[in-house]
């Protein structure tokens, strides 16, 4: 069974996946008790996570140790790093890591971001799926989800969930899987 590559991401209804300085306070205005929008769901599916280093730096800086423990981590960066546990610094690039990690048994593959990385992934058409959760918020300004996309993609809707905070999910398959 393939490997599929799933980005798992929020954005703002004017297509932010984070404010000017790379702020992410929209997120708040969803956050509730007992509510993570199916993520462990998502991630009990999954066994690898692939970010690009700016992602990685900003988690980081949070301070609540690796969020991906348990699992594979691939940071994709120019700049070579040693391996700390469960997290390899690859730098030959997105496309050549993918087919390695599709050759091999697994899990999905979690795409967690950043715009660069996406962006790449999206140009090499190699992401399978997309959930994309809308926040009911407009910043107007930041890092844009979709930057000078040029390509078109056909996808599929899977589902759709509304939840009361206002949040939206979309689920879409790539429509030639």
């Amino acid at each position: 069974m393939k490997r599929n590559v799933i980005v798992y991401i929020a954005c703002t209804v004017d297509g932010y996946i984070a404010g000017p300085n790379d702020d992410l306070s929209f997120l708040q205005s969803v956050e509730q008790p007992g509510e993570d929008y199916g993520y462990e769901n998502f991630v009990a599916g999954v066994d690898t996570v692939i970010l690009g280093r700016k992602t990685f730096d900003k988690v980081k800086s949070f301070n609540i140790g690796n969020p991906h423990a348990g699992r594979q981590t691939y940071v994709i960066t120019s700049t070579p790093k040693p391996a700390e546990p469960e997290i390899t610094f690859y730098t030959e690039g997105p496309e050549k890591l993918i087919q390695q990690l599709q050759s091999e048994p697994g899990k999905n593959i979690f795409v967690d971001g950043g715009a660069q990385l996406i962006h790449s992934l999206l140009q090499l058409n190699l992401i399978d799926e997309w959930i994309v959760s809308i926040i009911p918020v407009m910043i107007g300004d930041g890092v844009k989800l979709f930057s000078n996309h040029k390509q078109s993609n056909s996808l599929t809707l899977v589902s759709t969930k509304s939840f009361p905070k206002g949040l939206v999910q979309l689920h879409y398959r790539k429509t030639n899987l």
